[in-house]
């Protein structure tokens, strides 16, 4: 199978949305709702069949500040997972990070090893650089417990 990546349209939103749905109902990554979608479209990369046109992954590039930028909401369909799909959606947000000139990209994540095999190391949450997000960790249905870790590459 044949993978293109590119950006999304705002009429992928509601396959967007199903493809994370388990994922969001388990905790493993923030709700979005569509208007927030649509609102950060530009963000996001899709990994879509080159010959179905099936969406079957995503990744956001967030950007915090002139130097700080984050990996959010990184999904791969069912079925489609061990390909190298997700590696490859995350270099290219790196990509697109080091267009912009960012320094740092962080990630909050249940999958470190995934991350560290990409180059990210691992950092104490308490040290965020410009100490993110918070106002995103009060969605989150095991906020205040979490068990994510924090990891950061430089560009």
């Amino acid at each position: 199978m044949s993978v293109i990546y590119g950006k999304p349209v705002l009429t992928d939103i509601p396959e967007m949305q199903k493809i994370v749905s388990k994922e969001v109902e388990e905790g493993v990554i923030l709700p979005r709702s569509d208007d927030e979608l649509a609102t950060n479209i530009r963000s996001y990369t899709v990994a879509k069949d080159a010959s179905s046109g099936e969406i079957i992954g995503y990744v956001a590039l967030h950007i915090h500040s002139m130097r700080l930028g984050e990996i959010r909401s990184l999904i791969v369909k069912e079925g489609h997972r061990h390909r190298r799909i997700g590696s490859h959606l995350v270099e290219e947000a790196l990509e697109e990070g080091r267009g912009l000139r960012l320094q740092e990209v962080l990630a909050l994540t249940y999958m470190g090893r995934f991350f560290e095999r990409l180059g990210f190391s691992e950092i104490p949450k308490e040290t965020i650089p410009e100490h993110k997000i918070w106002a995103d960790c009060i969605k989150c249905k095991h906020f205040p417990v979490c068990n994510e870790i924090s990891l950061i590459k430089k560009l």
